[in-house]
């Protein structure tokens, strides 16, 4: 029930605590890990400011600061100065991108005297506003191509600054907004499409090498070609509503496969490759030509996908050998399976595990850790710090950290579900979709089930622009939804 702007209750009131609670515990048993990760024998003050455990209560008192003034601020601001907040961030992106100071290979950091800042994570944020007052707007339509292109460039757009300051990691944060667009009507299939290209890069790339019985067919190009077209097949059954062409099209690649197969392997030896890509070009130009007779738009969406799927695999590995970086390619190939460079691409991944490992069930007990202490494990302190938990706190205290962050997504859902405006309620799932986004690469790359791409695990990792990013994220939001009374003109 709407309440009437004199009735509504105070702000502290209206605050969801159970959310400010999660939060401080996150911050708690953050510094406590950065306490672990930071410390070196011989230690005896954990709270100089000249030790990171020292530092890092610092950052957390300013983010506390910072959360109370986002609290005390008017929740109609964040509204009415999205596309300013947005604007300013992507010009400063901008700017970082022709920054003299490079740290670790990245341009993405403003040095300014002793104080390191790094827009991108602020600029997560302002692009989650935007995203929701552009959406937000009377008349909005993800369904209308012109609509849907404006939200994927308030997306892209920083997203490119932050890959031409060579943080690709960080960059690919943004795809987590897609998850808040599936929510708010976006059609499955993009989600579908997303995910196969994934499968193809991996299975493509990965079985490369191994040729098919006795042919000259290699595993990779062989399988991924197939699956496109049943994937196609499927496609035209689902989203044209025409099962009879989409069960004569699979029926017809697989029979000419198998008798393609057969006569490689007992006749003539030849790459079935060319086969399978002519397969795939007859499909596209038979959807195109069906679009064009019907003027039936899900023929030309699944031809689009046959065709971008085809064009991204042929890329792909030349994308991977001549555009990503050397570092960037040996870890791809290190979490493939394809090369095991234990000293170093693998290093990071292969300590953490140790790491981890070596905590058993319950724990070495706090700053009793012996990888970390010896310092082992690169970055310990800010990208790999879960594994610090694994090791001081075991496999308890590892999920437990896990069960907690499964409550701010809970409460994040929750929070989002019961807002009364599209801007809130948006601007709640972008929010949730980072967090999500963090946890799962974060803790993924640190026990080696996701590749090493350099993000921070949220209110735990040591700096300060990380935690004040997490903390506008979250407090704006609870601003947000702390207004939810308020009747809006």
């Amino acid at each position: 029930m709407v309440q009437h702007p004199d009735k509504q209750p105070s702000i502290f009131r209206a605050i969801d605590w159970w959310t400010i609670l999660i939060y401080m515990a996150l911050l708690t048993f953050g510094w406590l890990s950065v306490c672990g990760a930071s410390y070196t024998y011989g230690e005896t003050d954990l709270f100089s400011l000249s030790a990171r455990s020292g530092m890092q209560i610092v950052w957390i008192g300013t983010s506390l600061f910072l959360g109370l003034v986002l609290l005390l601020l008017d929740d109609r601001l964040y509204d009415t100065f999205s596309y300013i907040i947005f604007a300013v961030l992507v010009l400063l992106l901008f700017a970082t991108i022709f920054n003299p100071h490079t740290i670790k290979g990245s341009r993405s950091w403003l040095v300014l005297g002793p104080l390191r800042l790094q827009p991108a994570e602020f600029a997560k944020f302002a692009t989650a506003l935007a995203l929701a007052k552009f959406m937000g707007t009377y008349g909005y339509d993800i369904h209308r191509v012109k609509d849907f292109l404006l939200t994927l460039a308030i997306i892209f757009v920083p997203m490119l600054c932050i890959v031409l300051q060579r943080e690709t990691g960080s960059a690919l944060v943004y795809l987590a907004f897609f998850l808040m667009l599936y929510r708010e009507g976006m059609t499955g299939s993009v989600l579908f499409s997303g995910a196969a290209l994934v499968l193809f890069f991996v299975v493509g790339i990965r079985y490369a090498e191994p040729t098919l019985l006795d042919t000259t067919t290699s595993v990779g190009p062989f399988v991924v070609m197939l699956l496109i077209q049943v994937f196609t097949s499927v496609m035209i059954g689902l989203y044209c509503r025409r099962w009879l062409e989409a069960n004569r099209w699979l029926a017809i690649s697989l029979t000419v496969t198998l008798i393609c197969l057969l006569f490689a392997v007992f006749v003539i030896p030849f790459d079935l490759f060319w086969v399978q890509l002519a397969l795939c070009v007859l499909m596209v130009v038979y959807l195109l030509w069906r679009f064009m007779i019907t003027r039936y738009r899900g023929y030309l969406w699944v031809a689009a996908f046959a065709a971008g799927s085809v064009v991204f695999f042929n890329s792909a590995d030349y994308a991977l050998n001549h555009v990503l970086e050397k570092h960037q390619r040996t870890r791809i190939n290190v979490l493939l399976g394809l090369e095991e460079d234990l000293k170093g691409a693998g290093y990071n991944v292969h300590q953490s595990e140790i790491a981890i490992g070596s905590g058993g069930l319950a724990g070495k007990g706090f700053l009793n850790g012996t990888q970390t202490k010896l310092k082992y494990v690169p970055e310990q302190d800010t990208d790999f710090i879960f594994c610090t938990v694994g090791e001081e706190e075991g496999f308890l205290g590892a999920a437990g950290v896990l069960v907690l962050f499964l409550a701010l997504i809970l409460r994040l859902i929750h929070l989002s579900e019961r807002q009364p405006t599209a801007f809130g309620r948006i601007y709640g799932y972008c929010v949730l979709s980072v967090f999500l986004f963090h946890v799962f690469i974060n803790v993924g790359m640190v026990l080696g089930l996701a590749p090493v791409i350099g993000i921070p695990l949220p209110f735990f990792s040591y700096g300060g622009s990380s935690l004040w990013g997490f903390t506008l994220l979250l407090f704006i939001f609870l601003r947000i939804d702390a207004g939810r009374y308020k009747v809006h003109n």
